[in-house]
């Protein structure tokens, strides 16, 4: 049964995968809006490959669905998103395997509400996808 799952999980999140990779721009940078207030951000888009972009990707499609109009809206509060940003503009080789759990342990110095948004997307999805993609190419 677990293998079931697990198999049922990988598909969805190829096709997940699949679907947001035809949305985005084929090189440079990809504008997100993050929080209630959708505030823009531009990432580059190799960024979209790291485990933490991944699973917010697969929380973005579980709390809005896909979506043909408008922006890519991340659930995830702002003050944790810049957070977020500026460490892997630092140093993305050091911090890209990290996953949504991690980033949230290492910003647990925040206000709470800087960082519940993301975190409660992590604890209701206990069978994070992150892991199986750590050595894939999307």
């Amino acid at each position: 049964m677990k293998r079931v799952n697990k198999i049922s999980q990988i598909v969805r999140l190829k096709q997940v995968v699949q679907r947001w990779r035809r949305r985005i721009p084929s090189a440079g940078s990809l504008a997100v809006y993050v929080g209630e207030e959708h505030r823009r951000f531009v990432i580059p888009t190799r960024f979209l490959n790291l485990p933490v972009f991944v699973s917010l990707l697969n929380k973005a499609e579980e709390e809005f669905g896909f979506q043909t109009t408008g922006g890519l809206v991340l659930p995830c509060d702002v003050v944790f998103f810049k957070e977020l940003l500026n460490v892997l503009e630092r140093d993305e080789t050091g911090f890209g395997a990290l996953d949504l759990d991690d980033f949230s342990e290492m910003f647990s110095d925040l206000a709470a509400d800087s960082y519940s948004l993301c975190k409660k997307a992590t604890i209701s999805d206990a069978h994070s996808f992150t892991p199986l993609l750590q050595k894939a190419k999307v």
